[in-house]
């Protein structure tokens, strides 16, 4: 599991009386369902205390540090812990869970700040203490398994079979799986023709996505022939020169050199451009914001949309600049569809599919269920406010409320973003049965629908997908297993230390010539000559030509 809390982040929501708690998975969730149902990204309030005997005001936080997963362990009847076995477990009926303990210290903020700086200062309070926020189901054969790296002889002492392959979780005294679940490739543009105005119109798609929060974003022509985006966050299509100058490219040929060189796609922008009713970054803000939240101050509909860009449109960038060019990408798409110069592409193609693995959905999972705890950790803080009791950080957190979110899901199935059927009874008819269960992959794709070539078997899946397998009915092609020799390969985002590779790869781009999307490329003669580069569909910049 990545590490999910960092130990330098302050984010203060308060509450009534003095005390604040920070709410770490802000822009975070796995769907925006999920998100409207926890009731974040809301806007904060903020409530000012007066210190007793002095005139500072000040706001109380909760800092968060290191997080670690101990070994599985059961409570015995005399209220102590013993580690269990995962046959132990079977027999008792019990969940196969380690504990979850997280360092947390009080902090308080002060308003006014340090005299000398001017900045907000921070005052810890109390010691750091590593507290128990709740278990962790522990997945057979892992790392932390009591059963990891024992020999066969100690194995079958341990009541287990040496041949069981593991990977699987126990709830209740119940093996349940948690099936593979295959999807397009996040963060890389999909361009297709849709049924549109009674014909054929190019349209590219793409799912920007960013520690499992996930927003499709749209770009397509209209019935005039105007290129228009949607995205969930708006509830109309918002005009692409529009969205272009409200990011930031006020001029005509900044929007140009956003989409592309080609003279006749160029033509096509030019009619976009004339078309527009704005021609700078305050009027397109304006325009917006009078879209988004109707009658509100000039000021607040311009905050409301930047925070709107910020986090529900192409959260996998962060810079507004690179979310234009990227967003200029996607037009210059669609355009090359439209005139021949390229297919749709292959979504069944694997290369465009991602699988996402039991150690990705469980982080979903607790990513939510982590959120769900922190607003509870805030309302106990706040009820002890109330009744003027000493504020603890331990008193503050009940354990039970992460853990049962996360088992209730694997028990059930239903997993965040309103998914079903995730966590499955793993099935135990005989051997091949339980490797034919392991080793399933599901798609998200209806099954009451026909999805043809979806369901049909591609050519590269040679090797990885195994061909025969599959049931037959509704769920067939829907339903596919993983070939018996494949290996799979782990994403640059879900590596350790992933983040920090990623900086320092940007940094060495910029050493060898890559000019960042702030700065301008010089153009030679009439042909703005750049060529964008990509690194794991981040968009970092140009380069003069593509043989640099």
């Amino acid at each position: 599991m990545q590490k999910v809390v960092d130990e330098q982040s302050y984010s203060w929501t308060s509450i009534s009386g003095e005390d604040e708690v920070e709410d770490e998975w802000k822009g975070e969730k796995t769907d925006e369902r999920e998100e409207k149902k926890t009731g974040e990204g809301k806007g904060e309030s903020e409530v000012e205390v007066e210190e007793e005997g002095s005139k500072r005001k000040y706001k109380i936080g909760v800092k968060f540090g290191e997080i670690t997963v101990g070994r599985p362990k059961a409570r015995e009847a005399d209220g102590s812990y013993e580690p269990i076995f995962p046959s132990q477990a079977r027999l008792r009926n019990l969940n196969y869970a380690a504990p979850l303990r997280l360092e947390m210290q009080l902090v308080k903020k002060y308003e006014d700040g340090d005299a000398e700086t001017g900045e907000a200062e921070i005052v810890e309070v109390g010691e750091k203490k590593a507290v128990e926020i709740g278990e962790l189901p522990i997945m057979l054969r892992s790392k932390n398994c009591n059963l990891y790296g024992l020999s066969d002889e100690e194995l079958a002492l341990a009541g287990e079979d040496p041949f069981d392959p593991g990977g699987y979780f126990i709830v209740n005294g119940a093996e349940h799986v948690i099936i593979t679940l295959e999807d397009l490739a996040p963060n890389r543009i999909f361009v297709s023709y849709e049924e549109r105005y009674g014909g054929k119109s190019p349209v590219a798609k793409v799912f920007s996505t960013k520690h499992g929060f996930r927003v499709p974003i749209k770009v397509g022509i209209s019935k005039k022939g105007i290129l228009e985006v949607s995205f969930p966050a708006v509830a109309k299509k918002i005009e692409f020169v529009t969205l272009l100058r409200a990011l930031g490219l006020e001029s005509e040929e900044e929007i140009l050199r956003a989409v592309s060189d080609d003279p006749q796609i160029e033509r096509y922008i030019r009619e976009n451009i004339e078309e527009s009713d704005v021609s700078t970054q305050e009027e397109a803000l304006n325009k917006l914001g009078r879209r988004i939240v109707p009658a509100q101050a000039k000021e607040y509909r311009e905050k409301r949309v930047n925070y709107i860009f910020d986090r529900y449109f192409l959260p996998h960038l962060d810079d507004h600049l690179a979310k234009a060019h990227f967003i200029g990408r996607m037009a210059e798409a669609c355009y090359e569809l439209y005139l021949g110069r390229r297919g749709e592409d292959d979504k069944d193609h694997y290369a465009n599919k991602r699988l996402k693995l039991a150690g990705d959905l469980m982080e979903d999972l607790f990513r939510v269920s982590f959120s769900k705890l922190t607003r509870d950790m805030r309302y106990q803080l706040e009820r002890a406010e109330m009744r003027k009791r000493e504020l603890k950080v331990a008193t503050a957190i009940r354990s039970d409320v992460l853990t049962e979110r996360i088992l209730h899901a694997l028990a059930t199935g239903n997993w965040v973003g309103g998914r079903a059927g995730v966590s499955q009874l793993l099935e135990r008819t005989n051997y091949l049965a339980t490797a034919s269960h392991l080793r399933r992959i599901i798609s998200p794709l209806s099954r009451s629908q026909p999805h043809f070539e979806a369901r049909d078997l591609h050519p590269t899946q040679w090797g990885k997908i195994c061909p025969t397998e599959t049931p037959e009915g509704p769920n067939c092609g829907l339903v596919k297993n993983f070939s018996q020799l494949v290996e799979i390969s782990v994403g640059a985002e879900g590596a350790e230390g992933a983040e920090e590779e990623h900086e320092r790869l940007k940094i060495t781009f910029y050493e060898l010539g890559v000019v960042p999307p702030a700065a301008k490329i010089k153009a030679k003669g009439r042909t703005r000559v750049r060529t964008r580069v990509f690194l794991n569909g981040d968009f970092i910049g140009f380069v003069g030509s593509s043989t640099e």
